[in-house]
């Protein structure tokens, strides 16, 4: 190994081990509550780390946060009351067939949680059919067949060769299949109620082709609006999962600012993320019903959390590494993401490190108090029959109001799903009417790289009638955010 690689080496992440690492890590955890048992009876302890005794009170009132769900994961009984409510609807467009192609659909209808990669999967039901009709590679034989299936086509892999099938002893250099035309002949052989069949998009001309010369007689009708107006409304199953994953983030929200407040500039942003997911991720797959690694138990379940300290912030997507020491007089952000049986999103602070006599500077305070009433106003504004574009328009008029239009770098947030992103947008060119139980990121974010420094939050705001509300628990004030080192 040269000189240089030892540097290298010496000083970054694997030094962490060789540094201390561990025994900061625990000297932070001796601070937190709950730190073993059951995530419901850690809710009912009282919190003994610093941070901790300052989360939120859930917001009162039947528009607030529900209740953190006792499940990790939806029940399969939850998937098959949503796929008959997506038949009913698809039932009134005279449609009694339907193909799903992205795996975000096939997931949200079926529940089948699986990886994508350039293999394609489909899931094909008729009306009248009580279990889902797979089309799946090779691989995820055992995924598939092992939760909620009804039969289906397997092919080996991509590319498959016509006839070969290693794992069943047939080895053999076939000539390619179109993977395309082979999942419409399983289809076919299947059987199709009707004539028109509901896609979840629309098929590329060549695809057309393809269709007419197996399935020349159906019609194919572009039905994905329609199962994303489905996704954009959560139920109230769905919205107990996302705040189940909200009662972690927010105690590893308080296990990240513990450790900055004890190690304060001997530390780096980088070492703050890794010493929390190390913690709090533990605290997670504790909790869960994991069932020694079983198929379908703790699916996406997981904290990750980004933490960046100074000129990093400036930007709202750095290509830069989050890899600087804590320092005083500099812009901080914890965030990340969270999910619990694939539900949860981002949960966003920023922080402002005073200066050594415990000044906050007063032009990072300016973006950072207008940034956060931004925050509050997408809250109160996210009421069920406004528009998206309507609330974009009260909080960019703000910002221009109180003079920092040039750090206004994006809309202030998109629709949140188990993608992340989602639609709709509070865009000002959208104008798709709130509904209540939609979920969106709370982004009004001010950037300003000549000064090096920005302030970004986020959230989980969920629309409701009177205001919308938030799903997690930390503060947004001052004494959560200015902190003193």
């Amino acid at each position: 190994m040269d000189a240089t690689r030892r540097q290298v080496l010496a000083g970054g992440s694997l030094a962490l081990l060789g540094t201390g690492f561990l025994s900061r890590v625990q000297r932070v955890a001796a601070m937190q509550s709950g730190t073993s048992g059951s995530m419901i009876g850690a809710l009912k302890r009282q919190a003994a780390g610093t941070s901790e005794k300052l989360l939120l009170n859930p917001q009162p009132g039947e528009e607030g946060p529900p209740q953190p769900a006792d499940f990790d994961r939806l029940p399969l009984e939850w998937n098959k009351r949503t796929v008959q409510r997506f038949k009913t609807t698809l039932a009134e467009k005279e449609i009694h067939a339907f193909l799903m192609r992205d795996p975000l659909n096939i997931t949200y209808l079926t529940g089948y949680w699986h990886t994508k990669t350039e293999r394609p999967q489909a899931v094909f039901m008729n009306a009248d059919q009580a279990d889902p009709w797979f089309f799946y590679p090779a691989l995820d034989r055992d995924i598939v067949r092992s939760w909620w299936f009804g039969g289906g086509r397997m092919y080996f892999d991509f590319h498959h060769g016509d006839g070969a099938f290693p794992h069943l002893g047939r080895v053999q250099q076939g000539k390619k299949i179109d993977l395309f035309k082979f999942m419409l002949g399983g289809i076919k052989k299947h059987g199709i109620q009707g004539n028109r069949i509901g896609l979840d998009g629309e098929l590329y001309p060549s695809q057309i082709k393809k269709a007419r010369e197996v399935l020349p007689d159906f019609e194919w009708v572009d039905v994905s609006e329609t199962i994303m107006e489905m996704r954009q409304v959560k139920t109230p199953e769905e919205l107990a999962l996302w705040r189940r994953a909200y009662v972690y983030f927010d105690r590893a929200h308080a296990f990240a600012r513990d450790y900055i407040l004890t190690h304060g500039t001997d530390v780096t942003d980088y070492e703050v993320k890794m010493a929390t997911e190390l913690w709090i991720n533990d605290q997670l797959y504790s909790d869960l019903d994991l069932a020694n690694g079983a198929a379908h138990h703790g699916v996406r379940s997981r904290i990750g959390l980004s933490v960046r300290v100074g000129p990093v912030t400036a930007y709202p997507h750095p290509n830069q590494p989050y890899y600087n020491r804590i320092g005083r007089n500099m812009a901080l952000q914890i965030a990340g993401s969270c999910r619990i049986g694939g539900y949860g999103h981002e949960n966003y602070r920023a922080f402002i490190i005073a200066d050594r006599a415990g000044n906050i500077d007063p032009h990072m305070r300016k973006l950072w108090e207008v940034s956060r009433e931004c925050c509050d106003i997408q809250m109160r504004e996210s009421l069920e029959g406004v528009t998206c574009s309507s609330v974009a328009y009260k909080i960019h008029k703000y910002q221009l109001e109180h003079g920092v239009a040039k750090y206004v770098y994006h809309r202030p947030a998109h629709g949140a799903g188990v993608e992340g992103h989602q639609s709709p947008f509070i865009a000002l060119g959208d104008y798709t009417m709130l509904r209540a139980n939609m979920c969106f990121s709370e982004e009004p974010g001010l950037y300003d790289p000549e000064n090096q420094c920005g302030f970004n939050w986020s959230n989980t705001i969920v629309v409701a009638k009177k205001s919308g509300y938030r799903m997690s628990r930390v503060p947004y004030g001052e004494e959560w955010c200015w902190l003193k080192l």
